[in-house]
């Protein structure tokens, strides 16, 4: 990826006269170089923005995601499409019409962090399942909503060669709720946030990311809340009520924490005091969100699927899949 952000910066030298850093940083390239600080500065914060679109449909038009840093080969797609066959298969195996489903995006098995990334996936009247969820367009500079495909959300990866999905399932219901509450635009444009961060501050509301967005829709939809007026405020306010308390992520050092201020995409200004000092930033990753919805429903049920050399294994349970996509006993294989 350093290659990738080198040589694009080379071609910005040549086409044009470069007077400080900010004439590098095209809508692109911050895109590029903040996945890349992300990864090593918070360890996953839940930024997906390398996802590609496949057959998406946006709430707000055509897609507006970041481009891709690997072109995926006829013969990776194929293989990504029919393991979105055998996820799709999953989510109509749990019964439900909504699930929360979550995606290996980056790689960040360095860190411990298997999923970066979450939405709710929904089921329509004629059986099409979608995930929505929060994206930052870089071309506009703006989170936004988009409904995709599962094949679409499959694909969001940085490495096709391998990778995770993870789906929980919830008591009728919790899960009927939750399908209502994700049909409904208006609420999920609410709980929008005008400005993205990467790391953003799991009881804020000065910025947003995409995990963020997923739990705040979980709270203000089981929490019952009215809209209106501070709805964001109020739902953080019933999440901490309710137990929500995603896992500090441990930057490690004060460099990193530096160098976050050169990212237009990663803020601290959001962040307590006592967090940055610490060097252990709170912030929604998929593993918390999970965790608070076992505890929250004991009934629900989570399943992960994950690919690699053209194999596909399962694996029901709360206890992690063995890393590296490899069967377990009790897991299936195909």
């Amino acid at each position: 990826m350093a290659r990738r952000i080198a040589a694009r910066a080379a071609v910005l030298r040549a086409s044009q006269p470069v007077t400080s850093l900010l004439h590098l940083l095209t809508r692109a390239l911050q895109c590029r170089l903040s996945s890349l600080l992300t990864v090593l500065l918070l360890a996953g914060s839940g930024w997906s923005g390398l996802a590609v679109a496949g057959p998406t449909d946006a709430l707000f038009g055509a897609s507006a995601f970041c481009d891709r840093g690997h072109e995926l080969t006829a013969s990776e797609q194929d293989k990504l499409l029919r393991f979105s066959a055998v996820v799709r298969e999953a989510l109509a195996a749990t019964g439900d019409d909504a699930v929360l489903i979550s995606r290996s995006g980056l790689d960040l098995s360095g860190f411990g962090i298997r999923y970066s990334h979450s939405a709710i996936a929904w089921r329509s009247d004629t059986g099409v399942w979608s995930a929505r969820q929060l994206y930052y367009a870089c071309n506009e500079g703006f989170p936004r909503i988009f409904d995709q495909g599962i094949a679409g959300f499959v694909m969001g990866t940085d490495d096709p060669a391998v990778g995770y999905i993870s789906i929980v399932s919830l008591p009728k219901g919790a899960a009927d709720t939750l399908r209502d509450a994700s049909r409904n635009t208006p609420l999920a444009l609410q709980l929008l946030a005008a400005q993205y961060s990467a790391n953003a501050y799991a009881y804020s509301t000065r910025y947003q990311n995409c995990n963020q967005w997923v739990i705040e829709m979980l709270g203000a939809t089981w929490g019952g809340l009215a809209w209106g007026q501070g709805l964001r405020e109020r739902t953080q306010d019933w999440l901490l009520a309710a137990g929500y308390a995603p896992e500090p992520v441990n930057v490690g050092s004060h460099w990193l924490m530096f160098a976050s201020g050169f990212v237009p995409l990663l803020h601290l200004d959001d962040h307590p005091m006592e967090d940055r000092q610490a060097l252990h930033l709170k912030i929604s990753l998929p593993a918390s969100i999970e965790g608070f919805v076992r505890e929250r429903y004991p009934d629900a049920k989570r399943v992960e699927l994950c690919h690699r050399g053209g194999k596909v294994v399962t694996h029901a349970g709360w206890t992690p899949m063995a890393e590296g996509c490899v069967a377990g006993g009790g897991d299936g294989a195909l």
